[in-house]
């Protein structure tokens, strides 16, 4: 079982502070790409591509995942993929990307603070996971 399987299934969802949170507060280090008064984004400390980049929001709002979003949600949810297509540009990912959001246990989502995966700078497969 990989690692990211195991903390996805060991995550207990709950709008409890996260270690995002701690990154939002700068109190955790990270490497940040962009930043604004909406969304943070920070490379992952685990890269899957060669570009692997975190997109969060700063505010949770009880957005703990895609799966707990409501209407009020819906434009900090566009804006994250818009934030997304930024930092791809940004990054140099002109041949193309993925976007990945991840939820629940069976989802793979081991932090329940919503976030955009942002992965690119190699081919990706299909199917994925």
């Amino acid at each position: 079982m990989s690692s990211e399987k195991e903390a996805a299934l060991a995550a207990v969802p709950n709008d409890n502070p996260t270690i995002f949170d701690k990154i939002i507060k700068k109190e955790i280090p990270s490497t940040v790409v962009y930043e604004d008064e909406k969304v943070l984004a920070f490379r992952d400390i685990n890269p899957q591509a060669p570009t692997h980049i975190l997109i969060i929001p700063k505010v949770k709002d009880g957005l703990t995942g895609l799966s707990k979003a409501e209407e009020r949600h819906v434009e900090i949810l566009g804006y994250l993929l818009y934030v997304a297509k930024v930092i791809a540009k940004q990054e140099g990912l002109e041949d193309g990307y993925r976007v990945v959001i991840n939820d629940g246990p069976s989802g793979c989502q081991s932090v329940y603070h919503i976030h955009v995966h942002l992965l690119g700078g190699r081919q990706m497969n299909w199917p994925p996971g």
